[in-house]
């Protein structure tokens, strides 16, 4: 089989104070990266400023943009002066009182190929995106670029075994995940440990069910919570891409850090036809799988 490469870059740094500084530094890593021969930029989830949905607060939709918009223009911009495909992720302002969680995709002409609103939205301590974001509302339907079909989603859906499958059988060559999440500093070592262990490991689970490569691109750094009482988050970075029998590709540590790596997009072809997953579903008996729970 012929071989076809993609060389993917992940920026994974911590927050810059503002959207201008923050869109700075993208723009800086993107050229870096460009130059390094990177075809394909995954973001980080939220990435124009901190991780807001520590706390609820209505002041903060002030912050949402709609798409096409201000932040969107910048990065066409950016994605068209490296001749990249870029995945960002921004606080989308759809009209008074409906906010989404939405991925955009940019081709390397800085084409808008398509968005992806978040799915699954959590509402946990640190973690209040239901006071936020609507769920999404356009499927898991993934994006057609130069490159390939991307399936993305975002950061609480990469939990979910049913979002990777549905991108898969509607033909995503690759999944991408940008991530916020981090541990809540009153945690033991032993506890972060045991998290981040789980987050790695459903991401390349997702990988071999599916026989195609993952990216998850996560942010750094603490940031601390609105009200002195909570204990803020530390963002645990860890972005890695791994391949489709969940082997790693490139793994980041805790710091700031862009990872650069070739992905063969034909090896999932090989791995598929050894391990025939989709082959041996028995999707005519499944259909449980859309009921909330099963009592018995």
């Amino acid at each position: 089989m012929n071989r076809r490469t993609v060389t993917a870059a992940l920026i994974q740094h911590a927050d810059q104070g503002d959207a201008a500084g923050n869109l700075d530094l993208i723009a800086a890593e993107v050229a870096a990266a460009a130059a390094q021969g990177a075809q394909l930029v995954l973001l980080q989830e939220l990435h124009n400023g901190a991780y807001f949905c520590q706390s609820e607060d209505t002041a903060r939709f002030d912050l949402a943009e709609p798409i096409p918009g201000p932040s969107s223009a910048r990065l066409s911009a950016l994605a068209r002066a490296h001749a990249v495909v870029l995945v960002a992720s921004l606080f989308e302002r759809r009209a008074a009182g409906l906010y989404h969680n939405t991925a955009v995709v940019f081709e390397r002409d800085g084409g808008l190929l398509g968005r992806y609103r978040k799915m699954h939205i959590p509402d946990d301590p640190g973690f209040y995106e239901k006071f936020y974001f609507t769920p999404g509302d356009l499927g898991f339907s993934p994006i057609d670029t130069s490159l390939g079909r991307l399936g993305v989603l975002v950061c609480w859906d990469q939990w979910y075994p049913e979002a990777a499958r549905l991108m898969a059988l509607a033909g995503a060559e690759l999944l991408l995940y940008p991530t916020a999440i981090g541990w809540d500093m009153r945690d033991s070592q032993d506890e972060r440990e045991r998290q981040r262990e789980a987050w790695l490991t459903v991401q390349r689970g997702h990988a071999v069910a599916n026989g195609i490569p993952v990216l998850a691109c996560n942010r750094v750094g603490f940031e601390a919570a609105p009200q002195a009482a909570d204990a803020g988050i530390r963002f645990w970075g860890h972005s890695f891409v791994c391949g489709p029998q969940g082997e790693w590709l490139a793994r980041a540590g805790e710091q700031a850090q862009t990872l650069l790596v070739e992905i063969d997009m034909a090896r999932s072809e090989d791995v598929r036809r050894i391990w025939p997953f989709l082959r041996d579903r028995r999707i005519d008996a499944y259909q449980d799988l859309t009921r909330r729970f099963i009592d018995c």
